[in-house]
């Protein structure tokens, strides 16, 4: 797509496509790789991306009924999405955006308005399937040494990564901006990233793909806290072993305390846990976090056992030690002195561990791109932003990335999040502000975008964008390569 382009005295022209304004020699690019100077203009060097759901491509028709007008699918969408991967940006702002696209759907009048926007303002969210412990809430993430994030709050079986944002950005060393931009653009395209975190672990990260972590790749998620796994597989357990403890750095389970042992009639066993007790059978901080026994510290379990009290233990007495992934797991039998002592599993109980294996879910890293559209990208939308933020919250105007679907917050603003594997690759790119660039693409019905004060001089029909030379059509939601189906 060639852009309008200011030149310079000499043979260089300047690139006016984000706030870098290179000079740009005959035959070679920008420092973004995105824009080159060919034969005296300025040009986009990637094509511009459409997607294409037809039976050709990979697409599926769903064979329900035998009527000639139905092509199988639940619901009508249009064949062809204009993306805004490839499309050009705005700057300096108030230039519209680069394709905004008229198109007919059920026979209604449709516009996409495309930019590709240059985001100061974004950063990744990182979900990481692991106990294991990756360090400190507000520890600093490192890549390549630099700063890029902070640890923040884990969720259920998962560890919980911030990374980029203004300040790494912009904020610290030209260094740190270079490497914080470098991260997220490769994490956006699903691209491996190490990184180190302040007193703790290094962790290699890839979008669709399970962690590795201290150089061990993660295999499952946890079932449950220890609690939970005590509840889901207590029936398993009774009458097969006389105690159970889960192993687990939030909450470890112990069946003979914990309601569901007392409601099937299971025997107090003497057992005393180190810990603080929360409610029966559940008990806060046994160990320190770790990479070791349900993502503690601990490598021999019963490191976390006080002695068992004589009055309700007896020799014989048996029990069953494993982590909530069933990774680890140990079966021990009371000795004449009440020591557990390790003794191999019953098959019964062999298989229960299995269970808990089975139903743990892959490990994989997940990867969000979160940005913010602010008022200059807006303005080549509308020559009044602030009714484009109006018509994204009253659902009037739907919001994708590279074709997928986002999650726009509430609140002021048009913040969204959206799953980099639901984009077509590589449709992250930079400029050396530094700042990450980033697809999106407003749709609406055509009178929608005349009533928020939009560039109507500039809508062009869908056969205009379909017939370009610099125009690459993909499958809808293209699969990327190495990810699970």
């Amino acid at each position: 797509m060639v852009m309008e382009t200011t030149s310079a005295a000499t043979d260089k022209i300047r690139c006016d496509a984000c706030p870098v304004m290179c000079f740009i020699k005959p035959g070679a690019a920008g420092a973004c790789d995105r824009y080159a100077n060919h034969d005296g203009k300025l040009v986009r060097v990637d094509p511009h991306v459409i997607l294409e759901r037809t039976v050709s491509q990979g697409g599926k028709l769903v064979p329900f009924s035998r009527s000639e007008d139905w092509d199988g699918k639940l619901v009508h969408e249009p064949s062809t999405f204009v993306t805004a991967i490839g499309a050009g940006t705005t700057y300096p702002d108030y230039k519209p955006a680069p394709f905004i696209v008229s198109s007919e759907v059920d026979g209604v009048d449709m516009v996409t308005v495309v930019t590709e926007g240059i985001f100061s303002y974004c950063g990744v969210k990182v979900k990481i399937d692991t106990d294991r412990y990756l360090g400190p809430e507000t520890a600093t993430v490192r890549a390549q040494g630099e700063a890029v994030g902070h640890v923040t709050t884990s969720e259920y079986g998962s560890q919980m990564l911030s990374l980029g944002g203004v300040h790494h950005l912009t904020g610290g060393s030209k260094k740190e901006g270079r490497v914080t931009c470098d991260t997220l653009m490769d994490l956006a395209n699903c691209k491996a990233v190490e990184l180190t975190i302040d007193g703790g672990a290094s962790v290699v990260v890839q979008a669709g793909q399970p962690p590795i972590v201290n150089g061990v790749k993660e295999e499952r998620m946890r079932v449950g806290c220890g609690s939970a796994t005590i509840g889901m597989f207590a029936k398993q357990w009774h009458g097969k072993v006389d105690e159970v403890v889960v192993v687990d750095d939030h909450i470890t389970g112990v069946l003979s305390e914990h309601q569901a042992g007392k409601l099937l009639d299971i025997a107090d066993t003497g057992i005393k846990m180190k810990g603080r007790r929360s409610t029966p059978g559940r008990y806060f901080q046994v160990a320190d976090p770790g990479t070791g026994w349900g993502g503690t510290n601990i490598s021999d379990p019963l490191a976390i056992l006080g002695p068992f009290d004589a009055k309700e233990a007896k020799p014989g007495l048996s029990m069953l030690m494993v982590s909530t992934t069933g990774e680890h797991s140990s079966y021990y039998v009371l000795d004449e002195a009440l020591k557990p002592v390790e003794t191999e599993m019953p098959a019964d109980l062999k298989f229960s561990v299995e269970r808990i294996q089975e139903n743990c879910e892959p490990a994989l890293c997940t990867v969000l791109f979160m940005a913010g559209a602010g008022g200059s990208l807006r303005a080549g939308v509308t020559d009044n932003p602030v009714r484009l933020t109006r018509s994204v919250k009253d659902a009037l105007t739907r919001v994708t990335s590279g074709g997928a679907a986002v999650y726009v917050w509430p609140g002021g603003g048009i913040t969204y999040m959206v799953d980099v594997t639901q984009m077509p690759a590589g449709a992250f790119g930079y400029v050396p502000t530094p700042a990450l660039v980033a697809p999106i693409e407003f749709t609406m019905k055509l009178s929608d975008y005349a009533a928020l004060g939009g560039h109507m001089d500039y809508v062009k029909p869908l056969s205009e964008v379909r017939g370009g030379d610099d125009v690459r059509p993909l499958p809808w939601q293209n699969p990327i390569p190495g990810l699970r189906a």
